[in-house]
């Protein structure tokens, strides 16, 4: 199985944000060492907890630090650049790193309502057009010229350069078609819903065309995964994640405590069961545990890669759950 990395330049308690991408920095060398096959950061804007808010310059850092990893966005969220400015953005990236940019976009805004009107600079902004907005600015990054008066006199440069690959990121299934349909790969955010079934990457499989920036079709999925030596330290580890996604879920957006803070947070019975409830969503275990639950689901889904998000308080700690995983899958 193919392992890739997925990061979200988190800031944990007691950390700023400086630390947060020179964190991803000393995470891409590691990855780019043990072997794992690409490394993409997320986009979120106005976010303190999450400092990934330009993960197109952030790859660019990250790509001239690395020697073999692929490097991309998970994703760019389309709906606040036009389809020239990305593609002038990839085609950039891959002229430095030849055969190792990833174009990965979402439809998502990557923030709140005030971020969405900020970035538009207080116009309305546009919703509705994802698909075709990537599909010309992957017309542009594979130096065709898209059609109508907008985007047909325009090129975009650099051209001539390495193409990058076209990744889609996705939750719930609705993109599988119309991604296949663009000849794109597809990316699953499992630790976001955890609705991934084999209906949603057949159709995309089914529906797949070939496209200058993907030739076949080709998935991999996020997991949310905090691994240790045994379960009971891995449980220790996740239990900061836990707690900041119970206060997520009711509206309150903090930085991850440290797993000692959390070993003394007042649980109720419920918090304990909606924590359990949501194991789907945050795969927690030994590295065997989880290496055996990832490889029991590429089979039973049918994916090609896994993509691992993990959020430990400690560099120290999430570098080893990436460590511990190389050694049980490669």
């Amino acid at each position: 199985m193919r392992l890739s990395v997925l990061d979200q330049a988190p800031v944990t308690k007691g950390n700023n944000a400086a630390d947060a991408l020179k964190k991803a920095e000393e995470l891409a060398i590691l990855a780019d060492e043990l072997g794992y096959h690409r490394m993409w950061m997320a986009e979120h804007h106005s976010l303190p907890s999450h400092v990934s808010s330009a993960p197109e310059v952030t790859a660019a850092r990250l790509a001239a630090k690395t020697e073999n990893i692929r490097i991309g966005t998970g994703g760019v969220m389309m709906m606040h650049y036009s389809p020239l400015k990305m593609a002038e953005v990839f085609k950039t990236l891959s002229a430095f790193s030849p055969g190792r940019i990833d174009f990965g976009a979402g439809r998502a805004p990557g923030g709140d309502g005030q971020s969405i009107y900020a970035l538009a600079e207080g116009r309305r902004p546009q919703m509705d057009n994802m698909y075709e907005k990537f599909q010309i600015a992957m017309q542009y990054i594979s130096d065709e010229t898209p059609e109508g008066k907008l985007y047909g006199a325009v090129k975009a440069t650099p051209e001539n350069v390495a193409l990058p690959e076209a990744w889609m990121l996705g939750s719930s299934g609705n993109s599988a078609i119309a991604t296949g349909k663009l000849g794109a790969g597809y990316s699953f955010a499992q630790f976001f819903n955890g609705d991934l079934s084999k209906g949603i990457l057949d159709a995309y499989k089914e529906n797949f065309e070939p496209s200058a920036l993907m030739e076949k079709p080709e998935i991999n999925v996020c997991y949310m995964v905090t691994a240790a030596e045994t379960k009971e330290e891995a449980e220790f580890q996740a239990l900061p994640q836990d707690i900041a996604s119970l206060k997520l879920m009711s509206g309150q957006i903090t930085q991850a405590m440290t797993p000692e803070e959390a070993a003394e947070y007042p649980l109720t019975e419920m918090d304990k069961m909606r924590i359990a409830d949501r194991r789907h969503l945050h795969i927690v275990g030994s590295a065997e545990e989880v290496a055996k639950q990832l490889k029991d689901e590429q089979e039973m889904y049918g994916f090609d890669e896994a993509m691992i998000c993990s959020i430990p308080h400690s560099q120290e700690k999430r570098l080893e759950v990436y460590r511990l995983l190389a050694k049980e899958l490669f």
